[in-house]
């Protein structure tokens, strides 16, 4: 995996910087997404991975991705292409949303409660996680019962666990020691 993001990484950025250049990216996320996909395909990943030319496998791939890809994203394709890339796809699109979101300074939140919040707590949640972690906030809720009451924030490497059931467990750990 960690080769994976070296080989993808300079891929990423390159295609990150030409969108930022550009003022397009918006339109490389989804071209990018879409070749994602294309490329995960088993079919595909099959016919990258046989012995065919770079210039066969560029073709055959822009004519699946037909008008997903403008002169640019085509570009980029046959680049993957010639230095047999296109089958880290995947990384690279993933690492370029990586790259956008840290340029938005925008966190992806995952909160699970036990019951539905209401705009009136989500809009305070929002506000004191990003007063906590300097960055605008995109909260994605879940109702998940089996918490019982409370929540967990799930923050990049950062959990908070606020929900009764931990609570309960961690009494009943503190009880049976």
């Amino acid at each position: 995996m960690s080769e994976l993001t070296t080989v993808a990484r300079p891929y990423a950025h390159a295609a990150f910087d030409f969108a930022v250049e550009k003022s397009e990216i918006e339109q490389w996320q989804a071209m990018l997404v879409f070749a994602a996909e294309v490329a995960k395909n088993d079919f595909m990943h099959h016919f990258l991975s046989g012995a065919q030319s770079s210039s066969s496998a560029a073709e055959m791939f822009i004519k699946i991705c037909g008008e997903q890809l403008d002169a640019h994203g085509q570009n980029f394709i046959k680049i993957l292409a010639v230095n047999n890339r296109l089958l880290i796809l995947p990384e690279i699109s993933t690492m370029f949303n990586a790259l956008k979101v840290e340029r938005e300074k925008q966190i992806n939140v995952d909160v699970s409660s036990a019951s539905a919040l209401s705009d009136a707590q989500m809009a305070m949640l929002s506000a004191a996680l990003e007063k906590r972690f300097d960055r605008k906030i995109k909260l994605n809720c879940s109702v998940d019962p089996s918490l019982i009451a409370g929540m967990i924030i799930k923050a990049g490497d950062t959990v908070i666990d606020g929900s009764v059931h931990s609570q309960l467990n961690r009494l009943n750990d503190a009880l049976q020691a």
